[in-house]
């Protein structure tokens, strides 16, 4: 994730070395607490942000992270921290589970329900908010029956490839010998226990070797995640709240090379299986320039359309949802280059804008708005603020979202065409695979 802002800095125009490097350490799960001072007489809204990373780095006290200003607007702001990487998620035939990263959220969420109190905050009303997989841990958490009743709210922010991802527990547990081998050598290198004595670093340069083509993830172990949250949610087996989804208008583009062209685009199709990639293309020519029609195709495939799935998913099964469209675009002919990339979003709902990043008076209204918009959420189960009078709840009939850009209003979600095009129902997978065979 250093590495992650560093190049976000040079993109922009500014110096990489300026972002510090934080400590890193096994030693790390802490909460951060901020709570208004004086302390309240009434118990607060409680928001628990979850960050992203990949499952693989970030942390809970990243500068776009700080929550006093969220909390200084009526709210206790948690941000947690859990293991990553391999020691957060990894699969060994001799482990009985696999997800500690979740188990690490599950347990910071125990202690707010148990602590929270202490801080001015109602453990009644926790509403949990995170942005890429910090938004996946909430999907993944609402399908782990241990996690039941310790949050009410959620605010999904750029994430939904959670229902993309079928990768087997048995696939990661073969990764798991292999790193084992690696590290102690030999074909019985002593297992688990050798290797909980091997120093950290060697894991993880390791870990880099063995885990290059994928990175260690969550899986469905049967015990921690009964099951992934693609099949939860076909069997209806995954629970729902009240719920905020978002996804940016680029998710993707920083992400890709200058050269991409229209191989890329074929190449992406085929290996996301679309069954009807004329029509997809089709929609994608909307767009100019095929940089632009690739990063839809990836957006929308990893993020926007399984989140949609996931709205819809929460209206059917009797809670409210709300969708926001976040394409707000700095300034400047940087920020051009990236749009309203992955992230983007964060300093906003935060009211954390780093030095380098360009911004006039419209990045300060959107800041009052979104904020207004998150703690409202968290406070009422609404979001509501003077600049939006009305935020339609999404449903599948009229695919209604907020633009939150350079201006703010309800408008059909602009991917909706998109999503049509690629979107497989329960109902027609039988009729999909004759398709493609």
């Amino acid at each position: 994730m250093v590495d992650w802002y560093r190049d976000l800095v040079a993109d922009f125009g500014g110096e990489p070395d300026s972002f510090p490097v934080p400590e890193f350490s096994e030693d790390c799960l802490y909460l951060n607490i901020w709570s208004p001072s004086p302390k309240p007489d009434a118990a607060l809204p409680v928001m628990v942000w979850i960050h992203g990373g990949s499952h693989r780095g970030g942390w809970s006290h990243e500068p776009n992270y700080i929550g006093d200003a969220l909390a200084a607007r009526g709210v206790v702001v948690v941000s947690i921290a859990y293991r990553l990487d391999i020691f957060g998620f990894f699969s060994h035939p001799d482990l009985p589970v696999a997800n500690y990263g979740l188990l690490d959220q599950i347990a910071a969420l125990r202690w707010v329900q148990s602590n929270i109190d202490r801080f001015g905050g109602d453990p009644g009303n926790v509403t949990v908010f995170g942005e890429s997989a910090g938004a996946s841990s909430i999907s993944y958490l609402l399908a782990m029956p241990l996690a039941q009743g310790l949050f009410n709210k959620a605010i999904h922010q750029s994430a939904g490839y959670q229902l993309t991802t079928q990768d087997t527990r048995e696939k990661f547990a073969a990764k798991g010998i292999e790193l084992e081998r690696r590290v102690l050598g030999g074909a019985n290198a002593g297992g688990i226990d050798a290797l909980r004595e091997a120093a950290p670093q060697s894991l993880l340069q390791a870990a880099a070797i063995v885990f290059a083509d994928y990175q260690p993830d969550v899986v469905a172990d049967g015990l921690t995640l009964p099951e992934t949250v693609r099949n939860a949610l076909d069997k209806g087996m995954l629970r729902t709240v009240d719920t905020i989804f978002g996804t940016n208008a680029d998710e993707w583009l920083m992400y890709l090379e200058a050269d991409s062209g229209d191989e890329d685009i074929d190449r992406r199709i085929s290996h996301y299986g679309i069954v009807r990639p004329d029509e997809v293309k089709k929609v994608l020519q909307t767009s100019d320039g095929t940089m632009r029609q690739l990063d839809r195709l990836v957006s929308g495939h990893e993020f926007v359309c399984p989140t949609l799935e996931l709205a819809r998913n929460t209206v059917a099964q009797g809670r409210s949802a709300w969708v926001y469209y976040f394409s707000r675009v700095r300034p400047g002919a940087h920020a051009r280059f990236l749009g309203a990339y992955h992230g983007a979003e964060i300093p906003y709902v935060f009211d954390k804008h780093d030095d380098w990043l360009p911004g006039d008076e419209r990045e300060d209204e959107l800041t009052e708005l979104m904020m207004e918009l998150w703690v409202g959420f968290a406070k009422y189960g609404r979001p509501s603020a003077s600049g939006v009078p009305d935020w339609v709840g999404y449903s599948a009939d009229t695919q209604l979202a907020l633009e939150i850009g350079d201006s703010v209003g309800t408008v059909t979600h602009p991917e909706t065409a998109l999503c049509a095009a690629t979107r497989r129902f329960p109902e027609t997978r039988a009729v999909i695979a004759k398709e493609k065979t």
